[in-house]
């Protein structure tokens, strides 16, 4: 059957728990791949709003490796050229996704829903793909109800432990078919964390014409740093719990985000981790609250992915021919600030004996969560306003 209309992909991810396990090598390809798409992905929606950012760029890219299997002829290929996976047997993927997303995300409240419209056919095959190599959930609705945003938020309530209430608000009547991907992760700085008693108001220079008051967390302790000197900007490791890090890459104060943003890639992130060396630093950081909702189309336009988003796209599994894709929604929300089971609180942060350099973190910055293990991107992200969710 030929759908009638739009197909949609939403996707949502909250902040949660993660654990570290080791990476099985069969994917550490793939790994690397993700990693490529996630930076391409993230310049991609930075350059198009000065605004703060935040992507959960692995939630995004499995989603998107549940569409490629329902995919064939150049609509797979770009798609597998978009998502940075070209050169892997498109059969073998969903195997390699399954294990990788056991690796890093064991402890990860997390689904994947395949949701057709009554008149609107999925092969079984593609069921069965999605349930057992994506732990995906299906079952047909009748968009034109309003019981269908009942029953797909229920959904995301039960994936998340109630963590997302709200994936959806309005559907077009005319949808033929829903997927949709749920996540809630949250964790905290582990060591170094910082101590709630230290932090105070500080100014965060927003652009040359705007400073805000923002509460700066301080801790002066051992940590991992880095300094790309191509593009002037350091890169501060932080530790969170269970096995994930973030990464804080903050610019020069003579370079703008832009400039720093335009030249990340896979390997310039890969490169980073590999060049930590761990010194004596206090550190700065301001707290901050992000929550933010993206259409991606347009992004992965930017990415050559069309075809998903033509009448010529090429399905299989489905017995259609059609559009794929209308848009791409995306929603994510991530917190930090200071750990509430430090082990330090009331008490004091590190001293030396001499006191060590100061990063204070202070004006736009960018952030990379990762698995410390696989060294798989999970997040990424912009603060241009800490003041700003």
């Amino acid at each position: 059957m030929t759908p009638s209309g739009p197909l949609s992909l939403v996707g949502v991810l909250l902040l949660g728990v993660v654990s570290s396990q080791t990476v099985d090598r069969s994917v550490e390809e793939l790994t690397n791949k993700n990693t490529d798409f996630a930076a391409r992905l993230y310049r991609a929606v930075a350059s198009r709003t000065d605004d703060n950012v935040f992507l959960s760029t692995m939630a995004l890219s499995t989603a998107l490796a549940a569409l490629l299997s329902a995919t064939s002829g150049p609509t797979q290929d770009q798609l597998l050229q978009g998502l940075s996976l070209a050169g892997l047997d498109p059969q073998t993927l969903p195997g390699r996704t399954a294990i990788l997303q056991g690796s890093v995300a064991a402890n990860l409240k997390q689904g994947v829903a395949v949701l057709p419209s009554q008149t609107f056919q999925v092969s079984s095959s593609y069921q069965d793909l999605v349930r057992t190599k994506f732990g995906g959930y299906f079952q047909s609705l009748t968009f034109t109800e309003p019981q269908a945003t009942t029953t797909i938020n229920r959904w995301a309530q039960e994936q998340t432990g109630a963590k997302v209430q709200k994936v959806v608000t309005f559907l077009d009547p005319q949808t033929q078919l829903l997927l949709a991907t749920v996540a809630s992760y949250q964790s905290t700085c582990h060591l170094p964390s910082f101590n709630a008693s230290l932090t105070q108001d500080e100014r965060f220079y927003v652009s040359r014409y705007q400073v805000v008051m923002v509460p700066m967390m301080f801790r002066a302790d051992k940590y991992f740093l880095a300094y790309d000197r191509s593009l002037k900007a350091g890169v501060l490791k932080l530790p969170m719990a269970d096995g994930t890090a973030m990464l804080v890459v903050l610019p020069d104060e003579d370079v703008d985000i832009i400039d720093v943003e335009e030249e990340v890639t896979g390997e310039k992130i890969r490169a980073w981790i590999r060049q930590l060396k761990k010194t004596k630093l206090e550190v700065q950081l301001p707290r901050f609250l992000l929550e933010r909702s993206n259409t991606l189309r347009d992004a992965l336009q930017a990415l050559d992915v069309t075809k998903v988003f033509q009448d010529d796209a090429e399905i299989v599994n489905m017995g259609a021919k059609g559009p794929i894709l209308a848009q791409v929604y995306h929603k994510s929300a991530m917190t930090v600030d200071e750990s509430s089971d430090d082990v330090n609180a009331g008490g004091r942060a590190n001293t030396f004996s001499t006191p060590p350099p100061r990063l204070t973190v202070n004006r736009p910055f960018v952030f990379i969560v990762y698995h410390q293990a696989t060294r798989s991107v999970l997040f990424m992200g912009r603060v241009r306003n800490p003041t700003v969710e």
